[in-house]
């Protein structure tokens, strides 16, 4: 059992916890709590690490997951090492995902959320786990946006993130216009949109540009697009939050595709 934080194994997690480019290095990143756990598939699960008190409740769990790697960890130095105010009693390593391009553009009509420098963890957790209920092929991501792997996104994905594919665009303005060759449709949610975002048609290949929350899309992005929709707005509000209006986007792609 390992009952120090100077145990080499849980340094090692600490600097995954709070450094992205130590995650990036080793390609592995922190997951914690059941959930989070045992929605990991197998194969992408490094080790496993559980607090002395938490083996005690659900030992038998433990015992049936035959090749389950495991480090039981004294309670104080599990919550040394985790990312949260109340630890759940376990976390894992789990080796990062890797898609390409042509992963989110399979089948014939790809609905698509495209972010360009999304800072918000939250926001993008969440964009992750309504994409997944609304269908999306993928999400496409420029490097400035929030680490995908950092603690606060894994949380908020609540497990989407291990089956949602995403990729990370070194050229946002070369990969949209990669998508734009292959006969997908860009639309960017813009204060200059005319057409209402439920009046366009989404059931071909489509894609939804979201930018920052403060400044949203740059010029250059925006005017990438196809075309600029708009949400319509009552009362003094100017805009939405970046998720909700991209969930907004995803769910009306979702519906005109159900009908």
């Amino acid at each position: 059992m390992i009952t120090s934080v100077s145990n080499p194994q849980i340094k090692a997690i600490i600097q995954l916890q709070k450094k992205s480019k130590a995650r990036w290095q080793q390609r592995v990143f922190v997951v914690e709590g059941p959930k989070m756990v045992f929605e990991a598939p197998g194969e992408w699960v490094e080790k496993v690490y559980v607090s002395e008190s938490y083996l005690g409740r659900v030992g038998k769990i433990f015992q049936s997951l035959e090749g389950l790697a495991y480090e039981v960890v004294a309670d104080s130095v599990l919550k040394a090492a985790s990312d949260t105010q109340t630890p759940q009693g376990i976390l894992a390593l789990v080796k990062m995902p890797e898609y390409t391009l042509a992963d989110l553009l399979k089948g014939q009509a790809p609905s698509l959320l495209i972010l360009e420098s999304i800072q918000d963890p939250g926001n993008l957790g969440t964009m992750l786990r309504t994409g997944e209920g609304a269908g999306i092929s993928g999400v496409i991501m420029n490097r400035s946006t929030v680490d995908i792997f950092s603690p606060k996104v894994v949380r908020s994905t609540m497990g989407s993130l291990y089956r949602v594919p995403f990729y990370i665009a070194e050229d946002l303005s070369r990969t949209i216009g990669e998508l734009k060759e292959l006969g997908v449709s860009v639309y960017a949610a813009h204060l200059k949109g005319e057409k209402s975002y439920d009046k366009a048609d989404y059931t071909r290949g489509t894609a939804f540009l979201i930018g920052n929350e403060g400044n949203g899309l740059t010029e250059e992005t925006a005017a990438l697009a196809d075309e600029y929709i708009r949400i319509p707005m009552e009362g003094q509000v100017e805009s939405l939050n970046a998720a909700i209006a991209a969930s907004l986007l995803m769910y009306e792609a979702h519906r005109q595709r159900r009908s």
